[in-house]
C-alpha cells in the first residue's frame, strides 16, 4: 500500500534529519489516521517536491519524521487546466475533486451563460474555499506532491481572450477529443460548461477567438462527470499514466 501524504508547503528538503508535522496535517495524522512509530508517510509541499518519510515519535495530536530520501517530481511540459462552469447541487465541486484525483494541473470557475449558480460577494468567497478544500482533500487522496491552483473566476468574455488555447467540449461537435492537436508545452484549457451546456453565443465567441470543439464520445455526459474523463483521455495521451 502507498503512503498516505500530507502536505507541508515549508517541509525541509534534507535528508536525514528529523521534523515535527505539526497543525492540521499534523492531527490528521497523529489522530484522525492513528499512524503510530515505524510506519511511512509522504510529505508534500504542493510544488512538486516529496519527502519520504518514517514515523519516530508521537507527540499528542503531531508526530516526528524522519525523512529517508528527496524526491523532485517535474511539472508536466504542458499544463492541463479545467475550466469548470458553476452548476448546481455541487456538481461543479465534484467534477474538479475527480479532476484532480485524474491529475488535472490547475483548475478555473467559469460563470457561464447557463450557470444557474452565481458567485458574488461572500457567497464567492466561501465557493471557492470549498473548491481549494476539495482539490486539497484530492491532491492527498491521489498521493499527489503537486497542488493545482485555484484560479479566479473567469466570464464568457474572460474566457474567450485566452483564445487558441481553449478546447470546449461540444457533445455536438464534428471533432473527438482524440483527434484534438495537444502542442509539446504550454497551456491547454479544456472548458467545461453548466447543466444547460454551452450557449450558442458562447461557443461562437470562443470558436472566433481560436478555440477548438469537440466531443468525449457518442453519450452525453453530466458536468460533474465529462472534465474528469476528459481530463483522463488527455492524460493517457501524454503519457502520464504509462
Amino acid at each position: 500500500m502507498t503512503a498516505p501524504v500530507f502536505l507541508a508547503p515549508a517541509a525541509p528538503r534534507e535528508a536525514g534529519g528529523q521534523y515535527v508535522l505539526d497543525g492540521a496535517e499534523g492531527r490528521h495524522a497523529a489522530v484522525a489516521q492513528r499512524l503510530q512509530v515505524g510506519e511511512r508517510l509522504d510529505i508534500v509541499d504542493g510544488q512538486g517536491t516529496r519527502l519520504r518519510a518514517v514515523v519516530t515519535e508521537l507527540r499528542g495530536a503531531e508526530l516526528v519524521f524522519t525523512v529517508e530520501s528527496v524526491v523532485r517530481e517535474p511539472a508536466s511540459p504542458l499544463r492541463l487546466t479545467l475550466v469548470q462552469a458553476l452548476a448546481k447541487a455541487d456538481r461543479d465541486e465534484q467534477a474538479v475533486e475527480a479532476a484532480v484525483e485524474c491529475g488535472v494541473d490547475a483548475v478555473i470557475p467559469w460563470q457561464a451563460d447557463r450557470s444557474i449558480v452565481q458567485w458574488r460577494g461572500e457567497r464567492a468567497h466561501r465557493a471557492r474555499a470549498r473548491w481549494e478544500s476539495r482539490v486539497l482533500a484530492a491532491t492527498k487522496q491521489a498521493r499527489r506532491s503537486w497542488l493545482p491552483p485555484v484560479g479566479g473566476l473567469v466570464t464568457s468574455r474572460q474566457l474567450a481572450a485566452r483564445g487558441p488555447s481553449i478546447v470546449v467540449l461540444d457533445a455536438a461537435a464534428t471533432m473527438a477529443l482524440a483527434d484534438v492537436a495537444l502542442p509539446p508545452s504550454g497551456e491547454l484549457l479544456v472548458a467545461v460548461g453548466p447543466e444547460g451546456g454551452v450557449s450558442e453565443a458562447e461557443l461562437a465567441a470562443l470558436q472566433a477567438a481560436g478555440a477548438q470543439a469537440a466531443r468525449l464520445g457518442p453519450h452525453v455526459m453530466r458536468t460533474s462527470t465529462a472534465g474528469p474523463v476528459a481530463i483522463a483521455l488527455l492524460s493517457q495521451r501524454l503519457g502520464r499514466w504509462n
